[in-house]
């Protein structure tokens, strides 16, 4: 099961479809840092550092060794800054939220048998809805290949990822789509508190807090200066916008 890796980051998300079985044959990045760290962390792995503008689906699968409509998945996170709750909002304005749609341009020129996009979930509220109607339709719009249509079923919600085990409360869009004529159905919260479990009406295991997940390291060393400032930062932006 071979995906490629759009706006891949340092790889963060590759790791979960690595864990689940899925195979990572292409990633695309545009900072050198992240590419570098990627080409250290996995030698084999085919790199390409370029503006994903400039990528073409013909030149993502022939770097992959694959043909069009092999790989089983393409996944990534576009830049969601212009989306956030804490940005300026300027969503497909923004040439960072217009990426967005150059993901949905090279899932259709390598027509994938499937897609899953991560955004922030801002994007939901964006002038009323509209970026995520804007961005449904572009997904679902047919891709022609060997006289032959194909159709994208699309479906999205929204998962907080501390219901799910991790110790972290982080709710974040996905965006799923795939062309085999299936319906999707998003995984119920397996972790949660009292008031979810009343909710789901489903025995949850109970939320994993930070603690339960570093509390057995050793006592840290006094941050620098760097870190306070950092998280400074971090708490006016809790304070500010909830977050």
């Amino acid at each position: 099961m071979k995906v490629i890796s759009l706006f891949s980051g340092a790889g963060g998300f590759d790791i979960g479809f690595e864990q689940a079985g899925f195979e990572i044959v292409v990633a695309v990045e545009s900072d050198p840092s992240c590419c570098n760290t990627l080409r250290k962390n996995k030698p084999h792995l085919q790199v390409i550092e370029s503006d994903i503008c400039q990528v073409t689906g013909a030149e993502i699968l022939k770097a992959a060794g694959l043909k069009k409509g092999d790989a089983a998945l393409v996944i990534g996170g576009p830049p969601c800054q212009s989306f956030s709750l804490a940005g300026k909002r300027m969503g497909l304005n923004d040439v960072r939220g217009s990426m967005i749609l150059q993901f949905s341009r090279l899932v259709h020129e390598i027509l994938p048998k499937a897609f899953v996009m991560e955004n922030v979930k801002g994007m939901l509220n964006w002038e009323n809805g509209k970026a995520i109607e804007a961005v449904l339709n572009e997904f679902r719009e047919p891709a022609f290949y060997k006289n032959k249509k194909y159709i994208y079923d699309v479906t999205y919600s929204v998962l907080n990822a501390v219901n799910f085990g991790v110790p972290q409360k982080r709710e974040r869009l996905f965006i799923i789509g795939n062309r085999l004529g299936k319906k999707y159905s998003f995984p119920e919260p397996t972790h949660g508190s009292t008031l979810e479990q009343n909710l789901y009406n489903k025995k949850l295991l109970p939320i994993q807090t930070a603690w339960d997940a570093i509390g057995n390291l050793p006592e840290a060393e006094e941050p620098s200066d760097t870190a306070k400032r950092v998280s400074q930062t971090i708490k006016d932006r809790i304070t500010k916008h909830g977050y």
